[in-house]
């Protein structure tokens, strides 16, 4: 029952919100009219502060991606050499140029490729493509490692759904029996669960090893770099890098505020951990940022995410046609948006344990709900319903000095946060790889211009798809979210992964 509590609450507080907007604003549009004015000032000073913590961990970034990490391993680091490297690339149906390009990013790490386990996690649902891309992967990457293992996902075990929790799951099961059992510590392997479109940059490894042995309760922690969402973006449409460089943004303003990060997509956890929590859930579709709340109900909110201040890059959602990106996009952001589906196991894991400080309950259960609100409700209000009282206040509202400045007023300060806006396209221009033969001086100035698109983004493929899933969430039953699988391809083979986005 009260579980079914918890599933309702966001989607009810999204919707109570945006109904009485309208509702108000009609019965009451005076006091509709001043929270707007309020409202969207606060919006601006939020925008100021996120665009503070953003510059924070460009900063702290820039400086990690340009030192050598394994040479201060070595100066600074004694057991250093005792840490092992399991990776996992879960993978269902993509391409050999996608899965190549990943594995060849490993290959030119600055990190002993000797302490590096690998397993290519492939499905069985996904038949002899996904066997055939995975041989010829083994053939040409297996002798570069430490230890390369395939492992083959059963189709239809009982109490899973098909996604990427059930694979990463039977796969690490797999490669601790195989590989680690009764040969190396679970406190000395770090594990990272990549999406097989993950690349990484020459320092990560060094720099994670370094984070984990920096830590004073290094075993109670999930280690996260910053998804850069680059590897295709000069092959993708306006609004998708749009989309994808304000998903990078707000992982790095998060990165500059640890106290409140959870992990996301790519990430790194030890191995005692993992086995503690019971591996990532294999019945839901959010098991990246699941496997957070596991550990900090496991260990009774002693549990956390470090941020690595270090990028991995992996692609941006592009279909074959802007027609089909837009819809792979929107289908991307509903699923991450179903991350809501923590809230009821959250909220049901704070009451279930009193050895969790009151005051962190408190603050995660605020935290998470205003989180996931403002997703559903933000820009709606700010962009769309900003003017109702006008519209629906009457004509007794209409003849007030406030009903003529309202627009003016709301104008201006969207105008003002729009220098936000503004700075994020520079510094997206900063982000950028290297630059591809055809990209010409006039590129910079569109790459600039893209960033008008933000409001319709943030509308269409943020507010809508994360009310849907608070909705379906709220609806339960045949409502509720399977995994969708993010279509991932290439226009042609690429190669090494030299120096910096920087």
């Amino acid at each position: 029952m009260l579980n079914r509590f918890y599933e309702i609450l966001p989607g009810s507080l999204a919707w109570a919100t945006l109904i009485g907007m309208v509702v108000f604003s009609w019965v009451l549009p005076t006091a509709v009219s001043v929270f707007i004015i309020l409202f969207d000032i606060y919006w601006l000073l939020k925008t100021v502060y996120l665009s503070l913590h953003l510059r924070s961990t460009f900063s702290e970034m820039k400086q990690n991606m340009a030192t050598d990490w394994l040479s201060r391993l070595k100066k600074e680091k004694t057991g250093w050499e005792n840490i092992e490297h399991l990776i996992i690339f879960p993978m269902y149906k993509e391409p050999y140029e996608v899965v190549k390009e990943s594995f060849e990013s490993l290959t030119h790490a600055n990190y002993p490729k000797e302490k590096m386990m690998v397993v290519l996690a492939i499905e069985e649902l996904a038949g002899d493509f996904a066997k055939d891309v995975a041989e010829k992967t083994k053939k040409d990457f297996e002798k570069r490692f430490g230890a390369f293992l395939i492992t083959v996902h059963p189709k239809d075990l009982p109490g899973e759904i098909p996604g990427k929790g059930g694979n990463e799951t039977w796969a690490a099961k797999e490669a601790k029996k195989i590989l680690i059992d009764g040969k190396l510590e679970p406190q000395n392997v770090l594990v990272s669960s990549f999406d097989v479109d993950t690349q990484i940059f020459s320092e990560y490894f060094g720099k994670l090893t370094y984070t984990f042995l920096s830590e004073e309760n290094k075993l109670r922690a999930i280690y996260q770099p910053i998804p850069f969402f680059t590897n295709n973006v000069y092959d993708s449409p306006a609004i998708a890098r749009v989309i994808s460089f304000s998903s990078t943004f707000w992982q790095m303003m998060q990165q500059s505020r640890p106290e409140r990060l959870t992990s996301f997509s790519s990430q790194s956890i030890p191995l005692s951990a993992l086995m503690d929590v019971g591996f990532w859930h294999t019945d839901m579709v959010s098991e990246d940022s699941r496997i957070f709340w596991q550990g900090y109900l496991a260990y009774h909110g002693d549990f956390r995410v470090v941020p690595l201040h270090y990028p991995v890059s992996m692609d941006a959602n592009v279909a074959h046609t802007l027609w089909g990106t837009m819809k792979n996009l929107y289908k991307q952001q509903r699923r991450w948006g179903w991350g809501c589906e923590n809230i009821p196991y959250m909220l049901g894991g704070f009451r279930k344990d009193p050895k969790i400080p009151a005051a962190k309950k408190r603050y995660w259960t605020f935290q998470v709900l205003e989180g996931f609100h403002s997703w559903a409700t933000n820009s709606i209000m700010i962009f769309a319903l900003g003017w109702l009282p006008v519209y629906l206040g009457g004509k007794t509202f209409n003849l007030s000095l406030l009903s003529h400045s309202l627009p003016d007023i709301t104008r201006l300060i969207i105008q003002i946060s729009m220098l936000g806006i503004a700075s994020s396209a520079i510094l997206g221009i900063m982000l950028l790889p290297p630059k591809p033969v055809w990209f010409k001086p006039y590129h910079y100035a569109l790459y600039v211009l893209q960033w008008a698109l933000i409001p319709v983004s943030l509308i269409i493929f943020g507010a809508i798809p994360g009310l849907e899933a608070q909705t379906r969430l709220m609806l339960g039953g045949k409502f509720r979210l399977g995994f969708w699988v993010t279509p991932k391809s290439r226009k042609g083979v690429g190669g090494e992964r030299k120096g910096s986005p920087v």
